[in-house]
């Protein structure tokens, strides 16, 4: 069972990747099996530092310090549709699927993605929950990414809640930076990696 911390909160925010759904090592695969045609090294540890950040900023900041010039949209199609044939092995990760269980239709959630909404809806659709979300926040509907505030300050715009009655639910260190500078409270998801 995940902890909340105390508060009476109008909101859940949730993270999808790593957060909701144990996509992660996939999400890896599907980067490793794509950046190998441009013999691009990702280490995993760099992987996962960089959680949260948008698939075009990575492709973008991987070419500056490699030197490459790999098409930054042909390698994010690839990597997506690599991404979408891995997902059916995918599952939810249970403290937080838990909350999200015993909450719905009390409050109002939304996700809040670094990723595609098309690799968003179907990890949630992976996984038969999408219907939960009344709101989607994913990288093409916000200007700065996390660790900036704004794509959680979107997601309460968007649903009509304070930030400060906002709860997020973050499993990597820039979205816990993000949620933090959005003036709201949150709940670090242990990776089931780390046990």
């Amino acid at each position: 069972m995940l902890p909340l911390p105390t508060g009476e909160f109008q909101a859940y925010l949730f993270d999808c990747d790593g957060t909701i759904v144990d996509s992660m090592p996939q999400h890896y695969t599907a980067w490793r099996e794509t950046l190998d045609e441009w013999d691009c090294p990702f280490p995993e540890a760099l992987f996962y530092a960089w959680a949260g950040r948008p698939t075009a900023d990575i492709v973008i900041t991987l070419n500056e310090e490699h030197g490459l010039r790999m098409p930054v949209e042909t390698v994010v199609a690839r990597r997506e549709a690599r991404f979408q044939q891995l997902l059916p092995t995918t599952t939810g990760i249970p403290g937080v699927l838990h909350h999200i269980d015993d909450a719905h239709g009390r409050i109002p959630f939304a996700v809040v993605s670094g990723s595609t909404r098309e690799a968003v809806t179907a990890s949630l659709d992976a996984i038969g929950i999408l219907d939960r979300f009344d709101v989607l926040v994913c990288a093409g509907d916000y200007t700065r990414p996390k660790p900036d505030p704004e794509p959680f300050l979107r997601a309460a715009e968007l649903l009509g809640v304070p930030p400060q009655s906002c709860l997020v639910f973050e499993d990597a260190d820039l979205g816990i930076e993000a949620a933090t500078a959005a003036g709201m409270a949150a709940v670090r998801v242990p990776q089931p990696r780390q046990g």
